[in-house]
C-alpha cells in the first residue's frame, strides 16, 4: 500500500513531518516514507490510499480493557446513568427487561449493568425482588465488583435461603441469609448462570471505526472458555486487533499463537486487603516467573500497599515494568513514591467526564484534585498511559483524551483542572505498546504498519478530539476500516 498526501507524525513530541509525505507499507511494516513535498513511485501492483493532508499515526492501543464484558454488555440492560436517571426510570427499565426476559430471551435470566447507587440506592435482592419477581435477575455495579442477584436468581446458582454453601465473597445477613450482593465473583458466577452471547466481532468493527488497532484485555481470573474464545476470534480474523491479555497469579493456561502475554494482575480491595509482605510474596513470584505485575489500586490505601509490597519484592525482570493500574487517587506525596520506584501507571481520564458529578458529590474532598491524575504524574517523571476500562467506562479513546485534555464532568464542571494535559499528550497516553505502554510510537520504517488516518490534520483533530476523525485504519499493512 501506498499512502498518499498525509501529515506524518514524527519524531519527538509526535510534530508532523514538515510537509505532505507519502508513506509505503509492505510486509506488514513501514517499509519508506518520502521527502516532504516529493512522491514515490508506485510500485506494481501497489494499493494507494490518498490521505488527502490528514494525520497518519500509529494506531490507538487501549491499555486496559475487558473483551468479554464488553461484548456480553451489548445484550444486557444498562440501569446506570446517564440514561437511567432516577428511580423511576430503574423500575420502568428493570420491569420491562423482566418481561422480556420471562418471555424466554437470554435464557430466561435478566442481566443488567452500569449501575450506580445514585439511581435508587444499594440494591439487595429484596429490592430486586419488587421488580423482577420470579425473573433470575443479577445486576452489576458500574465499578464491576459487585452483582446482586434476586431471590430467583440466587437459588439458580444453589445460594437459596436453604443453601449451605460456603463461598467467600458471598455477602449474607446476621442470620446467615444471603442478602444477593456477591463481591468479586464473576469467575464463580459466570459457571453457574447461562452464558451471555459474546459478539466479538461487534467489539472489533467498533474499534476499528475509532482507530483502535490493539487492547490489553486486564479481567482477572478470565475463564479458559473466555480465553479460548478470544483466541477463536483472534485466530478467525472475527477480532483483527492485536490482543494482549493479562495473566492471573498462578500463571494459568499457555496462550494460544496470536495472543501476547502482558502482566500478571493482581486485585486488591479494601475490605480484605493482605499485608505488605503477602502481597510482596505475590510480586516476587510473578518476577521469577518473568513476568511484571498489574495492581489494581483504587484507593489510597490500595496504593500504599502496593508500593510497600513491591518495594519489598524488588526490580521485576529487565525490560519490564510493573504497573498500578487506575491510579484513582494519588496525591504528591504517593506519586513521588510511585515515581522512585519506576512504575508506569495505567489511568482511565474518560471517568472524570463519565463519573465526575457522583465524584465531586461522593468523594473526600482531599481526594478530588488527585483524581485520575495525569499532568502531576508526568511533571514528575512517572510513565503514564491509558486505557479505557470498557465497559465500566466508554470503550471510545477520543472520549478519553477529551477528557484527559479538558477535564469536564458530564454537567460541565471541571475536576482536577490542574490535572489537564494538552492534545499530543493525551494522545499519547493510547499509542503506547503494550509492552511498553508509556513509550509512544512514532511513524518510522520498520514500523509495525498498525495504523490510523485521520480525515484532518492532527492539530486540527486534537483541538476538538472525537472519533468522527478517524478516516481509516489499518492493520498489519491492510486497510481494515474505512469510514463512509
Amino acid at each position: 500500500m501506498l499512502v498518499r498526501r498525509a501529515e506524518a507524525v514524527l519524531g519527538r513530541g509526535g510534530r508532523p513531518a514538515g510537509g505532505l509525505v507519502d508513506v509505503r507499507i509492505g510486509g506488514g511494516v513501514v517499509t519508506e516514507i518520502g521527502p516532504p513535498g516529493q512522491r514515490l513511485a508506485r510500485q506494481r501492483g501497489e494499493d494507494e490510499l490518498d490521505a488527502v493532508g490528514g494525520a497518519l499515526l500509529p494506531g490507538l492501543h487501549d491499555h486496559h480493557i475487558h473483551l468479554m464484558s464488553l461484548a456480553a454488555a451489548a445484550s444486557s440492560v444498562v440501569l446506570g446513568p446517564p440514561e437511567i436517571t432516577g428511580p423511576r426510570d430503574f423500575a420502568n427499565r428493570l420491569r420491562t427487561a423482566a418481561a422480556a426476559a420471562r418471555a424466554g430471551t437470554a435464557g430466561g435470566w435478566l442481566r443488567g449493568v452500569g449501575y450506580h447507587p445514585a439511581v435508587a440506592g444499594d440494591l439487595d435482592r429484596v429490592a430486586l425482588d419488587a421488580l423482577t419477581g420470579d425473573v433470575p435477575a443479577r445486576v452489576q455495579h458500574r465499578g464491576g465488583a459487585l452483582w446482586v442477584l434476586n431471590s430467583a436468581g440466587l437459588r439458580a446458582v444453589g445460594l437459596g435461603p436453604e443453601s449451605f454453601l460456603d463461598v467467600e465473597g458471598v455477602e449474607r445477613t446476621p442470620d446467615a441469609v444471603p442478602t444477593g450482593r456477591l463481591w468479586r465473583l464473576d469467575g464463580w458466577l459466570a459457571g453457574r448462570v447461562p452464558r451471555v452471547p459474546a459478539d466479538l466481532g461487534a467489539v472489533g468493527r467498533a474499534a476499528l471505526a475509532v482507530g483502535v488497532t490493539g487492547f490489553t484485555d486486564a479481567t482477572p481470573q478470565r475463564r479458559p472458555s473466555d480465553a479460548a474464545a478470544l483466541a477463536d476470534a483472534v485466530a478467525s480474523g472475527t477480532l483483527p486487533q492485536r490482543l494482549t491479555l493479562m495473566r492471573p497469579l498462578d500463571g494459568g493456561p499457555a496462550l494460544p499463537d496470536g495472543i501476547s502475554p502482558g502482566p500478571v494482575k493482581i486485585m486488591l480491595d479494601d475490605t480484605n486487603l493482605p499485608p505488605p509482605d503477602a502481597l510482596a510474596e505475590r510480586v516476587r513470584w510473578a518476577h521469577r516467573a518473568g513476568a511484571s505485575v498489574a495492581v489494581h489500586c483504587v484507593t489510597r490505601v490500595q496504593l500504599v500497599v502496593a508500593l510497600a509490597a513491591i518495594g519489598d519484592a524488588g526490580p521485576p525482570p529487565p525490560g519490564t515494568a510493573d504497573r498500578i493500574e487506575h491510579g484513582a487517587v494519588v496525591p504528591p506525596e504517593l506519586a513521588a513514591l510511585v515515581g522512585a520506584a519506576g512504575l508506569t501507571v495505567v489511568t482511565q481520564p474518560n471517568f472524570v467526564a463519565e463519573r465526575g458529578d457522583a465524584y465531586l458529590a461522593e468523594v473526600d474532598p482531599d481526594d478530588l484534585d488527585w483524581l485520575y491524575p495525569c499532568r502531576s504524574l508526568l511533571a514528575a517523571g512517572i510513565a503514564v498511559a491509558a486505557g479505557t476500562d470498557a465497559p465500566f467506562g466508554h470503550p471510545d479513546p477520543w472520549r478519553a483524551i477529551r477528557a484527559a485534555r479538558e477535564r469536564r464532568t458530564a454537567s460541565g464542571r471541571v475536576l482536577g483542572g490542574g490535572e489537564r494535559v494538552d492534545g499530543r499528550t493525551a494522545l499519547d497516553l493510547f499509542l503506547g505498546r503494550p509492552g511498553d505502554p508509556a513509550r509512544p510510537r512514532r511513524l518510522h520504517p520498520g514500523l509495525p504498519a498498525d495504523l490510523c488516518l485521520l480525515r484532518t490534520p492532527l492539530d486540527d483533530a486534537l483541538a476538538d478530539p472525537d472519533a468522527a476523525h478517524v478516516a481509516a485504519t489499518i492493520i498489519d499493512g491492510a486497510l481494515a476500516h474505512t469510514a463512509p
